[in-house]
């Protein structure tokens, strides 16, 4: 799935002008990664957002200037179920074809 290129001038977190509430993300913790590569996730962040031991994540990573900036952490069947939405309409179309 190739994601849309930004404009330089566009920001990520943003005030809505009528609601002046910011639809952004949030800093929730400040983790360190181990000497195997592994993080811990809070307990308090794993129950906010419904995490359990054998979740699977997708990995997806953004760039700018040629350097990872922002690393996502999507659940994997919440991933799975948005790129079928937006697929599954145009396979249909192709197979129609």
């Amino acid at each position: 799935m190739v994601m849309p290129k930004l404009k330089e001038s566009t920001k990520c977190c943003e005030t809505n002008p009528v609601s002046k509430e910011t639809n952004c993300c949030s800093v929730d913790a400040i983790i360190s990664i181990d000497g195997r590569g592994q993080i811990v996730l809070p307990k308090d962040l794993r129950e906010k957002a419904a995490i359990k031991a054998g979740d699977k994540f997708t990995v997806i990573s953004w760039k700018s200037g040629g350097k990872v900036c922002c690393i996502s952490l999507i659940k994997a069947d919440e991933f799975a179920d948005t790129v079928k939405t937006i697929l599954g309409p145009m396979i249909g179309e192709i197979v129609k074809q």
